[in-house]
C-alpha cells in the first residue's frame, strides 16, 4: 500500500531529493567518502553551499544589496537573533498563532516589542486586517503561514517600516517580492530539506545599527562574512536544500510550485465544503492555507473523529491527526505533496460518508 506523508514537519520531499541525498551519504561525487565525514571546508562541499545559495537567489529573485546564509538552531533561534540584530527601540509583531506568539515573547527580551493585532481571541482562525503598524518601529515581524491553525498570508504585505517575515512552512510555494522584506527565515523541514538547517534572506544595509554588543554566532554579520561557514555547518541538512532547489527548478520554478499549491488547496477544500461530515476550521476563507490544511468532523458526527482517523491511516495517509490546539485533521500539503496524494484522501473522505 502507497502511503501519502501529510506530516507538519518534518515532512514530505521528492523521491529524487531522498535518493540523491542517501547516496551522498555512502558516497559524495565518486569521492569513495560520505558526505557526513568530509571536511566542509573541501572545494567539494564548498561548491554544494556556493550552488545553494545561487539557486535559493535565482528562483526567489532576490536582488543585489540581499545574502543568503545557513545557520543552525531552527527557526526558534531566529526569534531571538531577530531582535539582537535589528531591535534598537520598538519592534512590531503581528500575532496569528503560536509561533508567532513564541516570537513576539522572546522580542520582548530585547526592547519594547507590541503585538499590533491578534486573532487569538477566536482561536486563530483568521489572519486580522485591520491594523496600523507603528511608524517608529524598527521592524515589523509577520507570519506567512500558521502549520497549526491552517491560515496564511497570499500576497507581501506594504510595510512602512522595514518588514520580517517567519516562511518556515510556504517559503517556495509561491512568488514573492523579496525587495519588500528586510529579512526572511525559516526552518527547512516543511518546503526545503530535512531537518537541522535554517534559512535567512537578510538586507545587508539593515544591519548594525542596534547600537548593541552581539555574541558573535547570534550576529548575522559573523555568517554573511564567512558565507555560512563562521563553524562546521550542518553539510547534509544542505545538501539536501541543494537536491531540492534543484527540484523545485525542474518542475516550474516557483511559479510551477504555486500552481500545483493552488490545485491541492481546491481539491481539498472543495470537498470538505461538499461533504457534509467534515467542515473547514479557519473562518475567513480567503485565509485559508495552501500548506496546512485544517478540518474537523461537523459537529453531529463529531463521535466519528477516531473511526474516520483510523480509517484514513488504514488507507496510508499519514500524519492527517491535528494539531491539539484545533483537533481533527491537518493535511499538510508541501510542494513535494503530488496531486494523487489529496486525490487519495478525497477518495477516503468520500468512501467513510458512503460507509456513514
Amino acid at each position: 500500500m502507497k502511503k501519502y506523508n501529510f506530516g507538519a514537519g518534518p515532512s514530505i520531499l521528492p523521491q529524487e531529493v531522498i535518493k540523491a541525498t542517501a547516496e551522498a551519504c555512502v558516497d559524495f561525487g565518486g569521492m569513495g567518502l560520505s558526505l557526513m565525514e568530509i571536511s566542509h571546508r573541501s572545494k567539494e562541499f564548498q561548491a554544494v553551499m556556493d550552488e545553494a545559495q545561487a539557486l535559493f537567489k535565482e528562483l526567489l529573485g532576490i536582488p543585489e544589496g540581499y545574502s543568503v546564509v545557513f545557520v543552525g538552531g531552527g527557526a526558534s533561534l531566529e526569534f531571538c537573533m531577530v531582535p539582537y540584530n535589528l531591535l534598537a527601540k520598538k519592534a512590531a509583531y503581528l500575532n496569528t498563532g503560536v509561533w508567532a506568539k513564541k516570537a513576539l515573547k522572546e522580542a520582548k527580551l530585547f526592547g519594547e516589542a507590541v503585538e499590533v493585532a491578534s486573532s487569538a481571541a477566536d482561536n486563530y482562525t483568521y489572519i486580522p486586517k485591520d491594523y496600523t503598524i507603528p511608524a517608529d518601529a524598527d521592524y515589523f515581524h509577520i507570519t506567512t503561514n500558521n502549520t497549526i491553525y491552517g491560515t496564511e498570508l497570499h500576497e507581501d504585505i506594504d510595510s512602512p517600516v522595514p518588514l520580517v517575515a517567519d516562511m518556515s512552512s510556504d517559503i517556495f510555494s509561491r512568488p514573492i517580492d523579496v525587495s519588500k522584506y528586510a529579512l526572511i527565515y525559516g526552518g527547512a523541514q516543511k518546503n526545503l530539506s530535512m531537518a537541522g538547517v535554517t534559512f535567512v534572506i537578510i538586507k545587508d544595509e539593515i544591519l548594525g545599527k542596534t547600537g548593541r554588543d552581539i555574541p558573535t554566532m547570534i550576529d548575522y554579520r559573523t555568517h554573511i562574512d564567512k558565507g555560512s561557514m563562521f563553524n562546521t555547518p550542518p553539510v547534509v541538512p544542505i545538501y539536501c536544500a541543494l537536491q531540492t532547489l534543484k527540484w523545485i527548478k525542474a518542475n516550474g520554478g516557483v511559479a510551477g510550485m504555486e500552481k500545483r499549491a493552488k490545485e491541492r488547496a481546491e481539491l481539498l477544500y472543495g470537498e470538505i465544503d461538499r461533504n457534509k461530515m467534515f467542515r473547514g476550521t479557519v473562518t475567513a476563507k480567503e485565509d485559508r492555507s495552501y500548506m496546512n490544511i485544517c478540518f474537523v468532523m461537523a459537529d453531529e458526527y463529531k463521535d466519528l473523529e477516531a473511526e474516520f482517523l483510523q480509517f484514513a491511516q488504514s488507507k496510508g495517509m499519514w500524519g492527517i491527526k491535528g494539531h491539539r490546539s484545533v483537533g481533527g485533521f491537518r493535511a499538510s500539503c508541501y510542494n513535494a505533496m503530488p496531486l494523487e496524494g489529496v486525490q487519495a484522501l478525497v477518495d477516503c473522505m468520500k468512501e467513510f460518508e458512503a460507509a456513514h
